[in-house]
């Protein structure tokens, strides 16, 4: 190690500095060059590559802090990669880069009725311990992520989220590693302001190594979803938005219009097909579940069917998100309405004929619980928000230009119906990249409290590499 290695526009720093680095932490210190240097700085969607200056794989707090100390030292960046939903931009000159998937650990409280886990645990590791007590954490669709990094986000459940709201609003402490490099154990008692803001803030104001929240005894739900041929999605749709506004805050549904894939890992009714996908989480019981989705069933035939009664561990049953890492384009905002009007123009864009690019386009009905602000407040955005779309599309480079073209055709097509406020879990890295649209996210009140604290705990902004919130000036 004896050639220097350029970090910004400013400054040189020597390889032997980073000697120093391996000596400070116990974790893998990784530079461009090194054997395992990619796989520490792979993200899920395989088209953005991470080319930090140093990557730290961290297996402690004290490894976080030690990383981020000495990024102050040397005027660097910090990004945060986690087990998805952990958002890093592509900036990548002068970036430490600390990876928490070491930080695994979960510990059940049943008593209690609590989970304490570190940073790398992800939900499907939760779920495995929680079950075994009867208990249920508000998980997302995507069990196979991070517990912080969808915690951070607002945390949106497709079973427990209209009767429980986001996960942030079951929180009760935080360790922490902020951006001076000190260890604070935060509550929403002992540090109100950090408290709100570090729950819907994302990445801007800390390193979270572990999470302590709240569980439910919840054992069991009826769900999965019903598939129909996308010929039949008008009277599909047309049943799906007049049965949404009748449902308790015990049932959850959204619906996704699906081009897969012809691979054998999909059933034959829906491989290589085009489909629109009705989920549905309901916590009653299941005769009442079934008889939810009998006037859809009335419209038109399912050609697949996988409503059952389940274990609560088998919550990704119900969206079936994909597990393994792949090139992908994405967006996503949240909507004020689904009118009959909304609905035409969401068909002219997605449905037979439109030329529409992409492996899924959803709608997910929000509301209940997730509009009512908790008792322990957070900054999370998007309460009040009806309804949200996210599209998604993969494929070779060849076709990412198109299914882009259609992104942006689609958010102006039902740019009438949009809201202001978004899911910050669900803003790709290609969005919201000025001070100006991540304040349109927030909102004007919410981010200037934001901006205020990041003053507070961030004033060099050293979390820059996310959906920035910059310090106020």
């Amino acid at each position: 190690m004896t050639a220097d290695v350029r970090i910004n526009e400013d400054v040189v720093l020597p390889r032997a500095d980073h000697t120093e680095l391996c000596a400070a932490v116990d974790g893998p210190v990784l530079e461009p060059g090194d054997l395992a240097y990619e796989e520490e700085c792979r993200l899920f969607n395989l088209r953005r590559a991470l080319t930090p200056a140093v990557a730290v794989g961290a297996t402690s707090t004290d490894d976080v802090a030690t990383a981020v100390r000495y990024a102050n030292r040397h005027g660097m960046a910090v990004a945060v990669r986690g087990q998805g939903h952990q958002v890093v931009l592509p900036r990548h000159t002068g970036t430490l880069l600390i990876s928490t998937r070491r930080l695994r650990e979960v510990t059940v409280d049943a008593g209690r009725r609590t989970v304490l886990v570190g940073a790398g645990t992800t939900w499907s590791e939760v779920l495995a311990e929680t079950d075994r007590f009867g208990l249920a954490p508000v998980v997302g669709s995507a069990p196979h992520v991070s517990v912080v990094g969808y915690t951070l986000g607002g945390g949106l459940s497709p079973l427990l989220g209209r009767s429980l709201g986001y996960a942030a609003d079951h929180v009760r402490r935080m360790e922490v590693v902020t951006a001076d490099g000190t260890v604070r154990h935060v509550t929403h008692d002992s540090d109100p302001d950090l408290y709100w803001a570090l729950l819907g803030g994302k990445g801007n104001f800390g390193v979270v190594t572990r999470m302590e929240f709240d569980v439910f005894p919840v054992r069991r739900f009826y769900g999965g979803g019903l598939w129909f041929s996308g010929e039949h999605i008008h009277p599909v749709l047309r049943a799906w938005r007049a049965l949404v506004p009748a449902l308790g805050e015990e049932t959850t549904t959204s619906f996704s219009v699906q081009r897969l894939p012809d691979v054998a890992a999909l059933p034959e009714p829906v491989r290589g097909a085009f489909v629109v996908h009705i989920r549905l989480g309901h916590l009653g019981p299941a005769r009442e579940g079934a008889r939810l989705l009998q006037p859809l069933r009335a419209v038109a035939p399912p050609v697949h069917d996988t409503l059952a009664e389940r274990p609560f561990r088998e919550i990704g049953e119900i969206h079936l998100d994909p597990v393994h890492a792949m090139p992908f384009v994405e967006t996503s905002f949240g909507l004020r309405e689904f009118s009959d009007v909304t609905l035409e123009r969401f068909v002219e864009l997605t449905g037979p004929g439109s030329g529409c690019s992409m492996k899924s386009v959803e709608v997910r009905a929000l509301g209940g619980a997730l509009d009512r602000n908790p008792a322990r407040p957070n900054s999370v955005p998007s309460r009040g928000t009806p309804f949200m779309t996210f599209a998604v599309g993969g494929g070779p480079p060849t076709r990412i230009g198109a299914m882009q073209d259609f992104l942006r055709a689609y958010t102006r097509g039902l740019a009438p119906w949009s809201a202001p406020h978004n899911l910050i879990n669900f803003v790709s890295p290609d969005e919201a990249l000025s001070e100006a649209a991540v304040r349109d996210l927030y909102g004007g009140q919410r981010y200037a409290r934001l901006a205020a604290l990041k003053r507070v705990y961030d004033p060099a902004n050293v979390f820059n590499v996310n959906h920035n919130i910059r310090p106020a000036r």
